[in-house]
């Protein structure tokens, strides 16, 4: 299959083609993702919890997050690989942020996500875009501003909310992202939403109408299970899966079951008779 491309993702808008995508934390799962046909594989800075055991997105940098986009990017060689830029990484000076968007693409990711929109973003997204780099937007619940939003609140809730969101996502389209995320958005005001712009819309907890949607692959999998939103649906128990074979594991080795005859490296018989002439050797 082609090379999924920012152009691949508006041509799927444009045919009114839902647009998928999820996150991926290592090598492996990024790889299954890109052959399961995924469009979108998102390196989330919710990694942090997923992954990491952090609280919140707040806790992890530049240093983890290039790590973890070298290992996805080797792994989605089809798939558009889209990393979030972590907090704080492109909030201090545009030069700082536009360098730290460059070291994520250089390490392989093609394309970098940036939450939020006021001026200053407005020209940091521009100056990545004049340097050659991708940007997806962000709006309703972005998480690096838990803090200032006040908790995990559902965004847009009001006619004035939606028109808000709206006006900040025509704004960045114009400075030139190829998506908006909406998260945690009532699915009329994501849809109005989306109505009014040319860019996809990538909901997560945003409704059936946005462009294309978005999870967290530990939530689907059933694999994290420290909490799972209302808008995660389950398509499997991999909690249990990897809780039972390891339990099994453990009683096989307390058992001598494992390993088996099958499962071990033997010597030859003559191997094994001149192991035992320099045991006896080494005794004498």
């Amino acid at each position: 299959m082609k090379k999924v491309t920012i152009k691949t993702i508006q041509k799927l808008k444009n045919e009114g083609q839902k647009i998928t995508s999820l996150t991926a934390y290592d090598y492996s799962t990024a790889k299954y993702l890109d052959e399961a046909g995924v469009d979108i594989v998102m390196v989330g800075d919710s990694l942090a919890m997923v992954a990491l055991g952090y609280e919140t997105t707040h806790s992890i940098g530049m240093e983890e997050m290039l790590v973890f986009t070298k290992a996805i990017a080797k792994g989605a060689t089809r798939a558009l690989v889209v990393a979030d830029m972590p907090f704080m990484s492109y909030h201090s000076d545009v030069a700082t942020a536009v360098k730290n968007a460059g070291e994520m693409i250089k390490i392989g990711a093609r394309a970098v996500k940036i939450e939020g929109c006021n001026d200053y973003l407005l020209e940091v997204i521009e100056r990545c875009i004049g340097a050659g780099i991708p940007v997806m937007g962000h709006l309703g619940f972005t998480p690096q501003y838990l803090n200032t939003i006040g908790g995990y609140n559902i965004q847009g809730k009001s006619y004035e909310a939606t028109l808000e969101i709206l006006q900040k996502a025509k704004e960045l389209e114009k400075a030139g992202v190829f998506a908006i995320v909406l998260e945690m958005v009532p699915e009329e005001s994501a849809e109005y939403i989306t109505k009014n712009l040319a860019v996809p819309t990538i909901g997560i907890g945003a409704g059936r109408h946005c462009s294309g949607q978005i999870l967290v692959s530990d939530d689907i999998f059933g694999k994290f299970s420290d909490f799972t939103p209302k808008f995660a649906r389950k398509y499997g128990n991999l909690h249990l899966l990897i809780k039972n074979c390891a339990e099994q594991y453990v009683k096989d080795v307390q058992n001598s079951k494992f390993p088996s005859e099958e499962e071990i490296f033997k010597l030859s018989e003559e191997e094994l008779r001149q192991l035992e002439l320099h045991a006896i050797n080494k005794i004498l």
